[in-house]
């Protein structure tokens, strides 16, 4: 057997000391197929039943992890399959309204399931409409005002596009007009912190609100979402000075050692409920806390101000070399994978808001290149429906083009002004609002209908 090296001892608890290293969530996945009927309350029934017994014991394993291995675990959450499934065979005997109103009790019986086991949030609340409007999925659309806004812990994700299908334009004016909704029937916009908009969705997602257990999953199974910013800014703050190869590596090797933290904590939990493991998601989650931010990675390395010129090159080296070194520390990699840029939180991006060196144009730019997509943006509260809809329509368009997963979390603030704070607390953090451009697009917007995959999706 090697010997254990007194320095790897000394790493790995700095890691977890100073560098503040943690599993940022430990997700368990459970698919809900077999509770669709006819009936709502039927449905509801066979949902409760399996979601309390099947996650009864989860916060309580997580817990032991924690105590076991010394890795905090700072979420615990649930992903179901995406509940405009379990709505097709309601309209078609209820009708669009009444399926709708089943639809937010549906939703407000997720909640309660995830505040009876223990979890921070619950996702899946979801439907798939990259290509097509099916009537379930329609029918959770329109409940998602009152579905998001009546509950605490359900989490809402739309596919509106994929590279395959190209981008739904009629889906996606309809979640403009949602997130308006929500910004006025919510305190400070916040329940469009539940509600993202999608491209190219994984279906093993760990993070919210895009994670759904997908259509092809096992009935159950634990995915891991890893963090560690810290740990990344003191590789980078270790390697003033060196090349940028020389740089990449640094960041690759570090990432094997954080990755093999997360599947050790997926394995063990997977054991210990009895139920498949199925990946690591690699990606960097920041936090409004110090020493956990993306952003101030990318300054480390020399960048003045993230958004100043170089942000993009800097943030493409640190998504390919987490990926790359991710990659050989887990048995299956899986969700997003790179890095996440939300602006609220994250405290370095909240500081470069203030600063003035990040506009939506150049977040937009940055994110072709990261594992996320325009998230957790506060704007104004006078933006339009269609504004928003143009915002999403753009970030569709980089996830579909370069086949990678997207999303946008907007919150439009109401009765707020670009340069204003907003406060959200906890891990959502706090931000100023940034500008949204006052040009018109609403004949583009409205022209509605599909706009056609490219030709790089014929690769058969």
């Amino acid at each position: 057997m090697d010997s254990i090296r007194k320095e790897d001892i000394i790493e790995t608890i700095n890691m977890l000391s100073e560098q503040r290293l943690n599993i940022r969530t430990v997700t368990l996945g459970i698919s809900l197929l077999d509770c669709v009927t006819n009936d709502i309350d039927t449905t509801i029934e066979l949902v409760e039943t399996k979601l309390l017994r099947g996650a009864g014991n989860f916060v309580n394993t997580c817990k032991t992890m924690e105590k076991k291995y010394g890795v905090p675990i700072i979420n615990k959450r649930i992903t179901v399959t995406p509940i405009s499934f379990l709505l097709e065979p309601l309209v078609a005997r209820l009708g669009s309204k009444r399926a709708t109103d089943g639809a937010i009790k549906l939703a407000n019986s997720l909640d309660k399931c995830a505040s009876e086991v223990g979890v921070d949030l619950i996702g899946g609340y979801s439907a798939l409409v990259q290509k097509g409007i099916t009537n379930g999925a329609q029918a959770l659309i329109e409940s998602l005002p009152e579905a998001l806004s009546s509950t605490v812990h359900v989490c809402s994700s739309v596919a509106v596009a994929d590279s395959k299908s190209g981008i739904n334009v009629n889906a996606i004016i309809n979640i403009g007009k949602v997130i308006k909704r929500l910004s006025e029937v919510t305190d400070k916009g916040f329940g469009n912190a539940k509600l993202v908009t999608l491209s190219n969705p994984p279906i093993d997602n760990p993070f919210m609100a895009g994670g759904f257990h997908g259509i092809g999953e096992e009935e159950m199974t634990i995915n891991v979402g890893i963090s560690g910013p810290g740990v990344i800014k003191s590789v980078v703050h270790k390697s003033r000075g060196v090349d940028m190869m020389t740089l990449a590596e640094n960041i690759k090797k570090a990432a094997f050692k954080i990755t093999r933290v997360g599947e050790l904590i997926g394995r063990e939990t997977s054991k210990s409920m009895n139920v498949k493991f199925g990946a690591v998601d690699l990606s960097l989650a920041p936090s409004p806390n110090p020493n956990e931010s993306v952003a101030e990675i990318i300054e480390e390395m020399g960048i003045g101000s993230t958004g100043m010129h170089g942000s993009t090159a800097a943030l493409a080296l640190l998504t390919d070399a987490i990926k790359k070194g991710g990659v050989m520390g887990a048995s299956s990699v899986g969700g997003l994978s790179g890095a996440f840029i939300p602006m609220s939180e994250d405290l370095g991006m909240m500081q470069a808001i203030t600063k003035g060196s990040i506009t939506l144009d150049k977040l937009e730019a940055m994110t072709a290149v990261c594992s996320t997509g325009i998230d957790m943006v506060a704007i104004p509260g006078d933006t339009t429906s269609d504004e928003i809809s143009a915002i999403i329509l753009d970030e569709m368009a980089i996830g579909v083009y370069t086949n990678k997963s997207t999303g946008v979390r907007v919150l439009p603030i109401p009765g707020q002004k670009a340069g204003e704070k907003v406060d959200f607390g906890g891990l959502f953090g706090r931000s100023q609002i940034i500008p949204v451009k006052k040009f018109a697009v609403s004949e583009f917007v409205q022209r509605g209908g599909r706009i056609p995959p490219p030709i790089t999706s014929l690769r058969n």
